[in-house]
């Protein structure tokens, strides 16, 4: 599932570094919609794996220490992929969104499991609250997708166990992108087993991906 989401992405991200900017109103546009709707799958499989991490990895902070260093290694690379230019605050990469949402459903587990003698109201009242606090961080952050991440975060922790229940709230909350149901829809046949993978390999991809897309946009001037 990991790699239909890692060919997904680099579609998604093939199609805006290289054929958004060419865009001529012809048989491209077509190609580039159809490329949107593939490059829709990747995020909702990213984000649904990301929380199913959580869950098993046995060391948090190195997990989340892990997102950090790659965002800041992916930042460069993204800028380039995305604007043609080697530094744009105004948009920062998937990482550091990630990490965001990895931070925020671990202190929502502390606190649940802090809170378990208070009313579970209590405890879903807090976490709605620090929900609302994210969304407005990531979008004054300008992190990729945002508050739709944080609120598909938090929908896939609170639906952990019931992900099928989950769906329909994750969906709304990225309601601007239909075809990302596709996405959804895969994270149906996960079996609750990890496949073979190479983590190192894993992580780079997205790095490495962008720097070759970021060179050929500059070295075309598109």
């Amino acid at each position: 599932m990991k790699y239909i989401a890692f060919l997904s992405m680099f579609i998604d991200h093939t199609n805006k570094a290289l054929i958004y900017p060419n865009l001529d109103g012809g048989a491209l546009n077509r190609l580039s919609d159809f490329f949107d709707i593939l490059g829709r799958i990747a995020f909702p499989i990213f984000i649904f794996l990301l929380v199913e991490g959580y869950f098993h990895t046995s060391t948090k902070w190195r997990y989340l220490v892990t997102l950090l260093v790659f965002g800041v290694i992916s930042e460069v690379p993204f800028d380039m992929c995305t604007s043609a230019r080697f530094v744009e605050i105004n948009w920062n990469n998937i990482m550091f969104t990630l990490a965001l949402v990895l931070a925020m459903i671990w202190v929502i587990d502390v606190l649940k499991e802090k809170m378990a003698s208070l009313p579970k109201a209590l405890w879903y009242f807090v976490s709605f609250l620090i929900v609302a606090v994210l969304c407005i961080v990531a979008m004054n952050a300008s992190l990729d997708y945002e508050h739709h991440a944080v609120l598909i975060g938090y929908f896939c922790y609170i639906f952990h166990e019931r992900w099928a229940l989950g769906i329909p709230f994750c969906y709304i909350s990225m309601f601007k992108e239909p075809w990302a149901l596709l996405g959804f829809g895969l994270t149906l046949t996960y079996n609750g087993e990890r496949g073979k993978q190479n983590k190192l390999v894993n992580y780079l991809f997205y790095p490495v991906h962008l720097l070759i897309l970021g060179i050929i946009r500059m070295y075309l001037g598109i």
